[in-house]
């Protein structure tokens, strides 16, 4: 069973038909991009599986289970977590707090735990911060743990962006552009350490980004848009020599 199908998706705003039958699969463990030149639908696809917007038609499963109409919050606890274009840390708080915030939700200690700091609290805060640090030594961060989110450099900052994501849980990695603002080097490093989240994880990632030797290099399977319908589908090879790609997006590289 997929951990994320789509069927007939689609969305209108007033009488603009933004998306129409977007239908793909993703697999447990799987690498997917999704492509397409500026405004064909791709970060519309991103909200609609997180619900910032509701489908006027189609199903998404996760796992199975239909979750158009969860909120928000319910759809993270249930397994998708999500990066975005422009970098949304919390800039004024330490780097591995960030990182904790995103774990929340997890913690269970009551009330009046947290507010007299009872043991139960301690425990939970001391595997809390653990499993945090972890997260950043994935992302050869931990040296900076305790410094301001804001004092990181921008390639640094992104891979916090994922690290919190991370912290989630999630069966599903949603990543907007990850590699945009990134110079060659922090690219091939941001490459590996995608590849080493999925084997470390056992997540599957769903990632837009426009650079394309990024996604041929790491997708194992893509969708390509074009206003808001699905023009191609497969590997990297299939879907750089397709002639409507080429026409619609690549210009011809």
């Amino acid at each position: 069973m997929p951990v994320l199908e789509t069927k007939n998706l689609g969305i209108a705003f007033g009488g603009l038909q933004a998306l129409q039958d977007v239908h793909f699969s993703i697999e447990k463990g799987e690498i997917f991009g999704l492509i397409g030149p500026n405004g064909a639908g791709k970060t519309t696809v991103f909200n609609l599986l997180t619900n910032v917007y509701v489908p006027t038609e189609g199903v998404i499963s996760l796992d199975g289970v239909n979750i158009v109409g969860k909120k928000t919050y319910q759809i993270t606890q249930n397994g998708i977590a999500r990066t975005f274009q422009n970098i949304r840390l919390f800039k004024d708080i330490s780097v591995i707090d960030n990182v904790k915030i995103a774990m929340n939700y997890q913690m269970k200690y009551s009330v009046l735990s947290g507010i007299f700091r009872l043991p139960s609290y301690w425990k939970e805060e001391k595997a809390v911060t653990e499993r945090a640090y972890e997260l950043l030594k994935v992302f050869h961060l931990e040296e900076h743990a305790d410094d301001l989110a804001k004092n990181l450099p921008y390639g640094q900052q992104r891979k916090l962006e994922i690290a919190r994501a991370l912290a989630a849980n999630p069966k599903v990695l949603l990543l907007d552009e990850p590699a945009a603002g990134m110079n060659p080097t922090e690219t091939k490093e941001l490459m590996e350490t995608i590849a080493l989240i999925r084997d470390k994880f056992k997540v599957a990632v769903l990632l837009i980004e426009h650079d394309m030797n990024f996604v041929m290099g790491i997708c194992e399977h893509i969708v390509v848009l074009d206003y808001g319908r699905i023009i191609a589908e497969g590997s990297a090879e299939e879907v750089r020599s397709n002639p409507k790609v080429i026409a619609a997006y690549l210009g011809g590289e």
